[in-house]
């Protein structure tokens, strides 16, 4: 059976000064991430910022990575978009460059229907001989994945997980409901990670694991051996973190928080912006009431 594991966190591209992407900073953020409890590394996600990284930028990341941390966790690529055949090319290369898996995002903007989201997935997925997680996240891409498309693709041998960003908890138990045993959901929301445990779901594809990855999978753990008291007394000691993560458009603040906490990733690139003032006196709150500066 794969297993991309419990806490997979969608990590951020690190850019310089001059705005390009920093290839020696992503090695050593992969390295501090799999060092501080992640099992698994999305490249070039949403929090990756891959709207604004061009093909060949991406296909680097993914060979940085997986050199860095090749065989200590799951390297897994963010090779989807609103272009059915862009998509099926860039899995190819990905796939040469030695990743373990695919993030595959419903293609945003031009919003197909339920059969063009089946058809998508199906021919991107039977492009490679790579797992594949499904991105549902209606927020960012106008269109939600049903559980009766998702049942669907589940058939198809390589899509193997999903990444559910609804914030549809009655959608999420369905999603479990439906899909195979040996499916894999993750919540896409680190709010809404325990909650998701609660109705099957098998871990996250975390934002806040940049900085609180150890207690992320200390959550989790707990929550598998049936400690729900100490696993929900994590999850309440994190909710202000969670929520402060995203006061603002993400990448936004969790780049600002790892840059306070000196670990150098750079600006975000335009059209995302650096946070106000008043989200960064907010985030600095937060980071010392969680003990984190």
């Amino acid at each position: 059976m794969i297993e991309f594991g419990k806490v997979i966190t969608a990590m951020v591209t690190p850019f310089d000064e001059r705005g390009e992407v920093d290839y020696q900073a992503a090695k050593n953020l992969a390295l501090r991430l799999v060092e501080n409890g992640s099992d698994g590394l999305v490249i070039s996600g949403t929090t990756g910022e891959s709207p604004t990284l061009t093909t060949e930028e991406k296909l680097t990341l993914f060979r940085t990575v997986v050199e860095a941390v090749g065989g200590k966790a799951t390297v897994i690529a963010g090779t989807g978009s609103y272009d059915t055949k862009h998509s099926v090319e860039l899995t190819k290369e990905a796939e040469r460059t030695g990743v373990d898996g695919i993030l595959l995002v419903a293609p945003y903007y031009n919003k197909p229907p339920q059969e063009g989201l089946y058809r998508h997935f199906r021919t991107v997925a039977e492009a490679t001989s790579l797992p594949v997680m499904i991105y549902n996240i209606p927020s960012r891409t106008g269109v939600n994945i049903t559980p009766a498309t998702m049942a669907r693709l589940a058939e198809v041998k390589n899509i193997v997980a999903l990444k559910e960003s609804t914030g549809d908890m009655a959608q999420a138990a369905e999603m479990v409901r439906v899909l195979p045993k040996e499916f894999m959901v993750y919540s896409g929301d680190d709010v809404l990670t325990l909650p998701m445990l609660a109705v099957g779901a098998v871990g996250v594809v975390s934002v806040a694991s940049h900085l609180v990855g150890r207690r992320l999978k200390e959550m989790i753990e707990h929550f598998c051996q049936g400690e729900i008291q100490k696993a929900a007394k994590i999850h309440h000691e994190l909710l202000p973190l969670f929520r402060v993560l995203f006061i603002n458009t993400n990448p936004i603040m969790v780049k600002a928080a790892l840059n306070l906490l000196g670990v150098p990733v750079g600006k975000p690139r335009l059209p995302m912006v650096e946070p106000e003032q008043h989200e960064l006196d907010k985030l600095k709150e937060v980071l010392r009431q969680v003990g984190l500066i």
